[in-house]
């Protein structure tokens, strides 16, 4: 006779095992479309308020879709959102490729990006090892980076900025640890959502890299 324990546990592997392969399937697809439509941006030329108009439009959309992720519109509704927040990015990425050996800056900071994040990632997935225990200490780390950029807006310190980035890489490698452990220990059993916290994970680690290589030839 089959023990039900033992099925359970079966069971339940199997289940983190389907949110695993849907997460990072769908997080592929929506890095590449976001990837496209800031290339459209990229290619009209959109000024930072543009910028700013489709990051607030983005914003919205992200509650939006974190609150149909249980429905089957949430697909659409995660689309609209990293398509918005990829286009957002396009006066930026301009910025940055406007600079001396600009477009090999990007691609070395995506390149950066995708091994930090593909080493945690893999490093989590193959130990298993739970990193609930940084929860509050990464919550607290996001709260005092939102209140310092939002001061820098005003203050428009270099030297802050620089440190922020940096502040905002580290935070974002904690937050990857933390956010596939909870997949992988089926504390995320809803792959859009999932797929929206690691989506976010790697943009911010994308633009703080970013920000930290270009200050070298930024004025």
């Amino acid at each position: 006779m089959a023990n039900p324990s033992a099925i359970s546990t079966q069971g339940r592997t199997l289940e983190i095992n389907r949110v695993l392969r849907n997460t990072y399937m769908l997080l592929s697809m929506t890095l590449l479309f976001s990837a496209f439509t800031a290339g459209i941006s990229m290619a009209i030329g959109i000024t930072p308020m543009m910028g700013l108009g489709l990051s607030i439009g983005s914003f919205i959309l992200l509650f939006v879709t974190l609150r149909k992720a249980e429905g089957a519109s949430g697909l659409l509704w995660i689309f609209a959102f990293t398509g918005a927040q990829g286009a957002s990015l396009g006066w930026i990425l301009n910025h940055y490729a406007g600079m001396a050996n600009g477009p090999m800056l990007i691609m070395q900071a995506l390149g950066m990006t995708a091994a930090i994040f593909i080493g945690l990632s893999l490093y989590v997935i193959t130990t298993k090892k739970d990193f609930s225990f940084m929860r509050g200490f990464l919550f607290a780390g996001l709260i005092v980076m939102v209140l310092a950029v939002i001061a820098n807006i005003f203050i428009g310190s270099a030297p802050l900025f620089l440190a922020l980035n940096a502040g905002i890489a580290l935070l974002m490698t904690g937050f990857i640890l933390f956010d596939t452990s909870r997949i992988v220990n089926g504390g995320e059993t809803n792959y859009i959502r999932a797929t929206v916290s690691l989506y976010l994970n790697f943009i911010n680690l994308f633009m703080s890299l970013l920000h930290l290589m270009g200050m070298g030839g930024d004025d």
